[in-house]
């Protein structure tokens, strides 16, 4: 994951805020995640600011669309279970984590890093370290899904008789 200075904007203070693009992408890799990668990046933040809770952690359903060939119409394809949680540093700035499943101390983790990720001090070392591990994990994992869609492919073919 790059972050560049196009990624961000400047408030009246001058102090750099993330677009939310870019916050999405870390979210999303955030959330996708295991336990130890994000206790590894958490570890490698040990002056991290303390925080307090705007919502402790909860867990509810929420309702998964689909689309027809991922294009069409959408539908209601089912609920599922999500654990969500919000934070505020000591600084002020703002922390969000949504994650599926009833795994509080994963929703924790990432809002946790998502605060860490909005300041400047941190992002670097979190997007080259920790996001980009975990970027490359979903990469390959992905690749070797399609490697195994691929081996699986069976090939059609008509055959045309000529009178």
């Amino acid at each position: 994951m790059r972050i560049t200075s196009s990624d961000t904007t400047r408030d009246e203070d001058g102090a750099a805020r993330q677009t939310r693009p870019e916050r999405a992408r870390w979210l999303a890799l955030l959330a996708r995640a295991t336990r130890d990668e994000l206790d590894d990046a958490i570890a490698h933040c040990p002056d991290a600011p303390p925080f307090v809770w705007l919502r402790a952690p909860q867990t509810g359903l929420v309702m998964v669309q689909g689309r027809v060939g991922g294009s069409g119409e959408r539908f209601n394809l089912g609920e599922t279970t999500v654990t969500r949680c919000t934070l505020r540093q000591q600084d002020g700035v703002i922390g969000t984590g949504y994650v599926l499943g009833r795994d509080s101390e994963r929703a924790v983790r990432v809002a946790r890093l998502d605060a860490l990720m909005q300041m400047p001090l941190y992002r670097s070392a979190l997007a080259a370290g920790a996001l980009a591990t975990i970027s490359q994990r979903l990469t390959a994992a992905a690749e070797q899904r399609d490697a195994d869609t691929a081996a699986s492919r069976v090939e059609f073919f008509t055959m045309v008789r000529e009178a």
